[in-house]
């Protein structure tokens, strides 16, 4: 039985809910937890006051941005995760984050327990559970949305619960679309947007400007890079939080970071979602200009191979175990020499590399040239071209001589 459990709280109609129900149903105190990822001073403003006047013993705030994007966006974006080819994992990475500091907030507040508004649909329930799991698997899991005694179906019920209370929320009945925000990107789902016929809604995104609003004049950025990590932009070194909040509000205007996609959640349905990540998509196109400038065929194939694992792990909430701590390490060591910088076009939805340079660079104009050289003998390439097409060649002659032995052939 929970005695005083660690509440993951917004604010919103669903945790103020939750809050309450949780003193009603065990009889125990909440600390309210809420983690500051980015998601703006709207949903920031007064929170403790609130948290408190709905009943929490104590409402501890944790200003997460920069751990956020620096200890878990970097090194997802250098491990070249990207989920089904299109998502730039923006919720994903955020729940390791919040759940690690939900934990350290427990332990701080003496709570058996730790609580979350995830609807037993999603992908953020697995998450958070799985990251839970991982770090204190002692805790107690409350969900309320999964409990049998949880007899709320509509936002019409949570409204009527916590007006009879005399909770303070500003959410009304009508709600269009859920939304996840934080500094890396904002996502939209609900309402029209879950008609795959329907084209995605003008209305439902914040961070981005459509094509046809989009300046009829490019914009060109430029961010330099140390080992992988984006450290300056336009020359000017910054956090990394920092210089994500400016990517953002220069790319956004420009229609850069848009994705509707329908994707396969982790509890096995499919679902859409609108995605913006205005900066985040300008740097992982820098990244990976820098990369076809540095990273040789070998290293580029096998980060192409992890990143796909890695991905699937984070958007699985496994971020802390063994396996993601060692892809991690492989591609930490790949990104070793990725330091340059690399300018790219911001243009009607686009963001285009357009220029790159490296110290480390493997790409050589004297190699490359189709003009007169010096340093490449291509006569050279016969012999390697044989080599490489031995195996071809080995077969073709062994058809060629079952045909003449009227013997059947190898089957090609």
């Amino acid at each position: 039985m929970a005695n005083r459990v660690a509440l993951a709280y917004s604010g919103g109609l669903d945790t103020s809910a939750i809050l309450t129900w949780l003193r009603e149903t065990y009889d125990c105190e909440v600390v309210a937890f809420v983690a500051d990822v980015g998601q703006g001073d709207e949903e920031l403003v007064g929170i403790e006051e609130k948290a408190l006047k709905s009943g929490a013993v104590a409402c501890e705030v944790a200003d997460l941005k920069r751990e956020f994007i620096e200890d878990y966006v970097f090194p997802t974006l250098i491990a070249g995760a990207v989920y089904e080819g299109r998502y730039l994992l923006g919720t994903a990475m955020a729940r390791p984050v919040i759940a690690k500091a939900q934990v350290e907030a427990a332990r701080k507040h003496n709570c058996d327990s730790v609580a979350h508004g995830c609807t037993g649909k999603g992908n953020d329930q697995v998450r958070f559970d799985s990251c839970f799991s991982a770090l204190a698997p002692d805790l107690e899991v409350i969900a309320p949305w999964r409990q049998k005694n949880w007899k709320f179906k509509s936002r019409e019920d949570l409204l009527e619960y916590v007006r009879e209370r005399g909770i303070p929320v500003t959410a009304s009945a009508e709600k269009i679309y859920s939304r996840d925000r934080n500094l890396w990107h904002i996502s939209h789902e609900g309402g029209a947007i879950e008609d795959a016929w329907n084209p995605p809604p003008e209305d439902a995104w914040m961070l981005t400007a459509s094509v046809a609003e989009a300046p009829d004049k490019p914009l060109d950025v430029s961010l330099s890079f140390e080992h992988g990590r984006p450290v300056a932009l336009d020359g000017e070194r910054m956090a990394g939080e920092k210089l994500v909040e400016k990517l953002n509000a220069l790319a956004g205007p420009h229609g850069v970071g848009r994705v509707d996609i329908i994707e396969n959640r982790v509890v096995g349905m499919k679902s859409r979602g609108l995605y913006e990540t205005p900066g985040g998509t300008v740097i992982k196109e820098a990244l990976s200009a820098l990369e076809e400038l540095v990273l040789d065929r070998e290293a580029f194939r096998a980060k192409e191979r992890s990143a796909l694992e890695f991905a699937r792990l984070v958007y699985e909430g496994r971020w802390f175990t063994p396996l993601r701590a060692a892809l991690m390490a492989q591609s930490e060591t790949l990104a070793e020499p990725l330091t340059g910088e690399v300018v790219v076009r911001l243009f009607k939805g686009h963001a285009t590399p357009i220029r790159r340079k490296s110290p480390n660079a493997l790409y050589s104009e004297d190699y490359a040239t189709f003009g007169p050289d010096e340093v490449y003998d291509q006569s050279h390439a016969e012999g390697f071209i044989r080599l490489l097409s031995l195996p071809e060649r080995i077969r073709a002659y062994a058809q060629q001589k079952a045909e003449k032995l009227d013997k059947p052939g190898i089957n090609l």
